[in-house]
Formats: structure tokens, C-alpha cells, sequence
């Protein structure tokens, strides 16, 4: 179990757990999880199961890598929330491959053409 894993390695070892890593990989939550608290940073075998979620692509790219990761971007441009959180926090400026969905959701485009687009 990939959760019992990540809290084996937190609360017991208080550090890697090199031997349960590869059932950590297989929960995207986990992995994002084990990266941040465990890790402390970047760790590539857990990023095939991060990369296929918006909110944990951008949230790796944003607290893991602190600036763009091109892998997470093709899941992060289909979701029009995650599209613009990483545009304005990760990219600080337009984000031209996450405006299609972006632009399907009323509220989200508003902020993004007044934030992104204006400057306000």
C-alpha cells in the first residue's frame, strides 16, 4: 500500500525508503506526497505517475520544481482551473497551450484575460 509506505518512511525510517519506492510510485497522491515531505525534491520515478494528473503536475511543478515542467504540461493544458493556476503561478504570463480550456470556463477566463492578459 502505497500510503503505508510513504508514512513507514515519515514516521519510522524519517527519511527514503528505497525499498518501497516502487509501490509509492503506483499512487499519483503518494508519489506527489513522497516528493515533497520524504524527498524534498525532484524524483523522476515517481513523476510517471504524477504527470498524468493536472492538479499534482502543477503542484509538482510549482512546490517540487518551482518553475515549468514541460512533461506535466499536456495534462495540466486540458484542465481549465489547473491551465490557469499554472500560468499565473508557475509561467507569470500567457500560457497560449492552456487557453482552449482555459476559455471553456466563464469565471477562470474572466481572471485569466483580467490577471494574465490586463495585468491587473
Amino acid at each position: 500500500y502505497p500510503e503505508w509506505a510513504y508514512t513507514y518512511a515519515m514516521d519510522v525510517i524519517r527519511g527514503r525508503w528505497p525499498e518501497a519506492e516502487t509501490a509509492i510510485t503506483k499512487d499519483p497522491e503518494w508519489a506527489y506526497a513522497y516528493a515533497r515531505d520524504v524527498i524534498g525534491g525532484r524524483w523522476p520515478e515517481g513523476e510517471q505517475a504524477i504527470v498524468k494528473y493536472p492538479r499534482l503536475a502543477y503542484y509538482y511543478a510549482r512546490n517540487i520544481i518551482g518553475g515549468r515542467w514541460p512533461e506535466g504540461e499536456q495534462a495540466i493544458a486540458k484542465d481549465p482551473y489547473w491551465a490557469y493556476y499554472y500560468a499565473y503561478h508557475v509561467i507569470g504570463g500567457r500560457w497560449p497551450e492552456g487557453e482552449p480550456a482555459i476559455a471553456q470556463e466563464g469565471k477562470i477566463a474572466q481572471n485569466y484575460i483580467r490577471h494574465i492578459l490586463c495585468g491587473e
